[in-house]
């Protein structure tokens, strides 16, 4: 199979190019492109227009939120607006649900490119769109594309895209775990004109709301989308008239070439290398339990990177993600880590950016693979390994290292998946959005934040619980956080949590899981520091609740109740909750970064007392000696973290090179140079770890643990999967600190995730 850099434009079962954008656009003569802009703009302007644009996005989004009537837009602001150029350069991404805008640029060079001859593309009209192989994540992602014309030319493109809550395909709620491919999911819309002059064409709309099961939801949230680009477009056009389309365009021109030039400033800081990282998704169908490998690549060549899928699994079952999903991912990481501090303008980094990935692969599928599931899979499970090799390639600058993030909470999203008779007799289906809350993994110099949300959603908070039983036929039990939860590390990983509900007001749930990264800790810590918990499912049939809550002694958690302990498998299907029965859903935490054993004394103290870590976790993952009053005994933690230290050195080995340090690769690795070469150390006693071709993991003493060694709530893996799993640790031949770890299957190689060129 060719990467995508080696195909041609060739039709795909009735969609032209679908992974390539053109790189010049081919459009028809009768559109006229506004290309005209000021190139000196004096700095008051720049930055009172920069902020404006920015506001104007801001209010796209509040606009859709507050108009909409589906919770998903509501409480899990699952939509995002964008801003692009005439010619499809991003100026904005929105602050909303990220991945959703990574891939808006391709969608309107596509309809550029398909549809600007016919049916036309004139001033009055929106595109919908939601067809994963033109742009859009998965169908339940519909996108509305808005072209800005003045005086006869397009402007620029104002677009959202708003997840609905119900598109068609054989599970209520479009989500649909046991798909074999994209016909038996929701319906799919390469870009149509659905408004034309100011005008919504019912008949493109009645296609679009025949396959749902909520039409009358699903039309409102179109209205507040076609509101939201209605409400951007207008306020454009206010700025157009009050300082000319020249100079708007030239602020907007200005701010692509100053994400270009920040972008350019922090390449020039990096050495040239290669970075992977490798993860895993759990289970793709009812059934299986197997494990598919995923793998993100990063290759920095002078000023350009190039992201590849090398190694990953086979496009299979319900899991699988379309190249526009992979690359929207990516693009996350690339936004949050390298443009922060551009408001999210990405657009000028994305010149020097290539996505190279292999079609029929997981993550970059073929029409027609089933791909409904995949933020919450394989787009999920593309987008967190991307902080891991941007983060690597980082690490090397001092002032970059400190925007690093591990992997956060939901690194994959264990849904839950419920649908019935709501408390007023009326059909529902919805997804239990309480995993938002998230996790934000360790940084280099702090710990992570507890259910700080999500990354990728920077606005994102959890939905009142009171919402969701008004809205929905549940009652909640308990939603706490979890000690422990958080990975170990110098800097702690953030805390996950729980939620915990029976039925209420209804006979029964029906239910279906929809998860991975519940055998596997799918947020792993760097640079020595622990994984996060994983997913779980806890279900309680037959419990005494009811009983508690008669004797006003609601439980704490589900340990407390009686009754018979259901083992729910990843993608269980149609299982019934009646309210006696009682369902949590536990969500990954934080990542933590650095060796457990270097956390301070003080800060484990803090842990102890605030609940974030128990005495058991103190003593085995950090190495901490309790006094009986539960104090951190500081002199005999560091003689006792000493001593295990030592206790890995079975053989003293010495290193007789005596090099310059060349680069702080990681917090545990250094790269040392001397007359004979340039080789790995560690960064605690200098002992050599290999030629810097080498990967150093092969010079370390290694230990290979049970995957439950590495946080004390995941479980025995062989509940879910036949693989077993491995905590990799590896360890300095001299000194015995630990320098890193890796979660891998057993039959896997030891990953090689840093190459150096350097001169």
């Amino acid at each position: 199979m060719p990467r995508i850099s080696e195909m041609t434009d060739v039709d795909f079962n009735g969609i032209e190019n679908p992974y390539v954008p053109p790189k010049i656009l081919k459009i028809a003569s009768k559109l006229k492109l506004h290309q005209t802009w000021d190139k000196e703009v004096d700095p008051v302007t720049y930055e009172v227009i920069r902020h404006n644009l920015w506001q104007i996005n801001e209010e796209h989004g509040a606009t859709i939120q507050r108009l909409s009537g589906s919770p998903v837009a509501m409480y899990a602001l699952d939509l995002n607006p964008s801003i692009l150029t005439e010619d499809a350069e991003f100026v904005y991404f929105g602050p909303y649900m990220q991945y959703m805008s990574g891939v808006t640029d391709t969608q309107v060079k596509w309809t550029l490119e398909y549809r600007s001859e016919n049916p036309g593309i004139n001033e009055g009209d929106m595109f919908i769109a939601n067809d994963p192989w033109v742009g859009a994540a998965h169908q339940q992602d519909v996108m509305l594309l808005c072209p800005v014309f003045w005086e006869g030319e397009l402007f620029c493109w104002i677009t959202n895209c708003l997840h609905q809550y119900d598109i068609g395909g054989i599970t209520p709620g479009s989500f649909c775990p046991s798909a074999e491919s994209v016909y038996e999911e929701g319906l799919m819309l390469p870009p149509l004109k659905i408004i034309e002059n100011y005008e919504v064409r019912k008949d493109i709309e009645a296609v679009y709301l025949r396959s749902s099961r909520k039409p009358d939801l699903v039309a409102l949230d179109f209205r507040a989308q076609i509101a939201g680009n209605t409400t951007a477009r207008d306020r454009i056009l206010e700025l157009i008239k009050r300082y000319g389309a020249a100079t708007l365009k030239g602020v907007m021109k200005r701010i692509i070439d100053n994400s270009e030039k920040s972008y350019l400033d922090k390449m020039s800081r990096l050495p040239d290398g290669e970075w992977s990282d490798r993860t895993y998704i759990e289970a793709c169908r009812p059934g299986d339990r197997r494990t598919h490998r995923v793998m993100l690549g990063l290759r920095k060549e002078g000023n350009k990177l190039i992201f590849n899928n090398d190694g990953s699994a086979t496009q299979e079952g319900a899991m699988n993600a379309t190249y526009s999903g992979w690359r929207g991912s990516v693009m996350v990481a690339v936004n949050e880590l390298l443009c922060w501090d551009q408001y999210f303008a990405c657009g000028g980094a994305l010149r020097h950016i290539e996505f190279d990935p292999t079609p029929g692969t997981l993550n970059c599928a073929d029409f027609p693979s089933s791909v409904s599931t995949a933020p919450i899979q394989a787009m999920e499970i593309s987008l967190y390994p991307a902080y891991n090799v941007i983060s690597k390639m980082i690490y090397p600058d001092p002032i970059m290292r400190k925007d690093i993030m591990c992997i956060g909470g939901t690194s994959q999203w264990p849904a839950t998946l419920f649908r019935g008779i709501d408390q007023w007799g009326e059909k529902y289906g919805y997804l239990l959005i309480d995993p938002i809350g998230g996790a934000i993994g360790a940084f280099t110099m702090a710990d992570g934040i507890n259910t700080g949300g999500q990354a990728r959603t920077p606005i994102c908070q959890l939905p009142n619980v009171e919402h969701t039983e008004q809205n929905f036929p549940i009652l909640f039990l308990y939603r706490k956080e979890l000690s422990d939860s958080g990975g170990a590390g110098k800097y702690r990983g953030g805390l996950s949590a729980e939620s915990c509900f029976i039925p209420h007001n209804t006979e029964f749930v029906t239910q279906d899981t929809l998860s991975s990264g519940n055998a596997i800790p799918t947020s792993p810590g760097l640079m020595g520091g622990y994984p996060s918990t994983t997913n779980a499912y806890t279900f309680v049939k037959d419990s005494n609740i009811f009983d508690c809550i008669a004797s006003s002694q609601m439980p704490k958690d589900t340990d407390e109740l009686l009754g018979n302990s259901v083992t729910l498998q990843l993608r269980e299907q149609n299982f019934t909750q009646d309210p006696k029965d009682v369902y949590a859903v536990r969500w990954s935490g934080g990542g933590g970064f650095g060796d457990p054993f270097d956390r301070a004394p003080e800060d484990i103290e803090d842990d102890l007392e605030s609940l974030a870590i128990t005495e058991n976790s103190a003593e085995t993952l950090y190495g901490a000696i309790l006094s009986k009053d539960g104090h951190v005994d500081v002199k005999r933690t560091r003689e006792h973290r000493a001593k295990i230290r030592k206790s890995r050195v079975t053989e003293i080995k010495k290193s007789n090179r005596k090099g310059q340090l060349l680069s702080e690769n990681s917090h545990s690795i250094n790269i040392m140079r001397d007359d004979a070469g340039t080789y790995w150390a560690c960064a605690k006693c200098d002992f050599e770890l290999g030629d810097i071709s080498e990967n150093y993991k092969e010079h370390c003493l290694t230990e290979n643990q049970s995957i439950a060694v590495s946080n004390p709530l995941i479980g025995d893996e062989a509940r879910f999967i036949d693989n077993a799993v491995e905590f990799r640790q590896f360890y300095c031949c001299q000194c015995g600190c630990l320098l890193d770890n890796e979660i891998a299957i057993a039959e896997d190689p030891l990953l090689h995730d840093s190459r150096h060129q350097l001169s």
